[in-house]
């Protein structure tokens, strides 16, 4: 099983499987039902004083990944809660690709 990084505005795929959408604000002009969107980790995603910082600079984009991981370290719940939903997309994707051989 692979992992898919992809913007929210692409539509969804048969082959997406759980669609985790990893920002602390919804998507403009997005409804739940276009998003298609299975588990919304709010937690995890940059603070609002990060994204305001980095402003879609891309000079600033080397610091912004050093400073967003170091606010990853400080919110080990919230890596934990998506490693955790990884694991179980992983292992249901065994079962049925195991289930499916048969």
């Amino acid at each position: 099983m692979a992992l898919h990084i992809k913007r929210i505005y692409e539509p969804k795929d048969d082959k997406d499987g759980v669609r985790i959408l990893v920002d602390r604000l919804w998507p403009r002009g997005l409804s739940k039902q276009d998003a298609a969107v299975d588990i919304w980790l709010k937690d995890i995603a940059p603070s609002p004083a990060l994204r305001r910082w980095f402003g879609h600079e891309p000079a600033k984009w080397t610091e912004f990944q050093r400073r967003y991981r170091d606010e990853l370290e400080k919110n080990p719940s919230a890596v934990e809660e998506l490693k955790r939903q990884i694991r179980l997309e992983r292992d249901c994707f065994s079962r049925n690709r195991n289930r499916d051989s048969l």
